[in-house]
């Protein structure tokens, strides 16, 4: 028989399939309910070609009676496997998986099984039914995905998720914009609750580092090179990710950058700026109590170029006057897009002084 075509022998085999399942699932709940029973079920060979169709376009084939059936008989479980979850929604058990290592199905790993909550497999099934994985909605539940991955320590499975929409319609800054930043967002407001711990917000950072790492090979764009801007944080500030995802966001608008990165000494950082042709010098900080440092940053910076401008951001620069104050000539503002529309009226002022209009 050629695979994929549906007879009714095959819709028996299936059939038969199915009901052997659910009485391993039953069999399973009334006498070993613990975590090393997952090889019970075998692979599934009987679903179709036409599922794995379904599943790839964001439409489970879910609701049938097979599944239904499933779906009681594990109703009281606490886990189910690969395979259990697989049945219920009728797609291979590899295409369980990768949802799985995408984060679009929340699992644990229990030794060298990949446990899964039923109730997890309704809300992938009501999702898919609802046809909620469109546009925003896709974003949101995805952005999800990406901040459990990320506290995971998932490095592969968070860029797995990434790539998926490189190839699916974002592009490298919208990357940035709609699923990272607001992921590493959530992380650190769920950090500052206590509701994450040290531990996992650092791994969930390491985790970012690789991926926005990775992510950095994309942003080479052609055309004309639109200016040259600096970007540091001041000494004291730890943190490389803000000015990574600047630099990055710049350079999609087809900016060059000088990346000095986190805790660049004010020596430093008019050692780098000394001599070039810059259109722009920015100072992104996020840890508060390092004013004196930040000012010492702008000093060194106008001393080696003194007619560059200088904008500050990041959340311990909280408003206009405050970056006066420590030396700096404008103020990104709130926002994570924020230092880069600053460097696009920088340079649109710029390009007004060199090309003035005629009345």
């Amino acid at each position: 028989m050629r695979v994929g075509v549906t007879t009714e022998p095959s819709r028996r085999f299936e059939e038969r399939d199915v009901e052997a399942t659910l009485e391993k699932i039953t069999r399973r709940e009334a006498s070993h309910p613990g975590p090393d029973d997952g090889d019970l079920l075998p692979p599934c060979p009987a679903v179709h070609p036409r599922h794995h169709d379904a599943i790839s376009q964001g439409g489970l084939t879910t609701g049938s009676k097979f599944s239904a059936k499933i779906m009681q008989v594990v109703a009281g479980a606490k886990w189910m496997t690969l395979h259990e979850a697989a049945a219920a929604l009728e797609v291979h058990y590899m295409t369980v998986y990768r949802y799985v290592r995408q984060g679009r199905l929340p699992a644990e790993r229990q030794g060298a099984e990949w446990r899964i909550r039923p109730a997890d497999v309704r809300a992938l099934q009501t999702r898919a039914n609802g046809r909620l994985r469109r546009g925003r909605g896709r974003i949101e539940a995805d952005r999800q995905s990406l901040e459990r991955r990320m506290l995971a320590g998932d490095v592969a499975g968070s860029w797995w998720l990434i790539d998926s929409h490189l190839g699916g319609g974002l592009d490298p800054s919208g990357i940035l914009l709609q699923l990272v930043v607001p992921a590493l967002r959530s992380i650190g407001e769920r950090w500052a609750r206590g509701s994450v711990s040290v531990a996992d917000e650092h791994q969930a950072t390491a985790v970012a580092q690789r991926v926005i790492g990775r992510l950095g090979l994309q942003y080479g764009r052609r055309g004309k090179d639109r200016g040259t801007v600096a970007l540091a944080a001041p000494s004291g500030d730890l943190h490389t990710l803000p000015v990574s995802i600047v630099a990055d966001l710049l350079r999609w608008r087809g900016f060059s950058v000088i990346e000095l990165g986190a805790n660049t000494p004010p020596g430093a950082m008019g050692e780098a700026v000394a001599g070039r042709k810059l259109l722009a010098v920015g100072i992104v900080s996020t840890t508060d109590g390092l004013d004196d440092e930040v000012a010492a940053s702008t000093h060194a910076i106008r001393a080696a170029a003194p007619d560059v401008p200088i904008f500050l951001g990041g959340p311990s620069i909280r408003s206009a006057a405050h970056a006066r104050r420590l030396g700096g000539d404008s103020w990104t503002g709130a926002g994570t897009n924020a230092a880069v529309e600053t460097v696009e009226r920088i340079a649109e002022s710029y390009k007004t002084k060199q090309h003035p209009r005629v009345a």
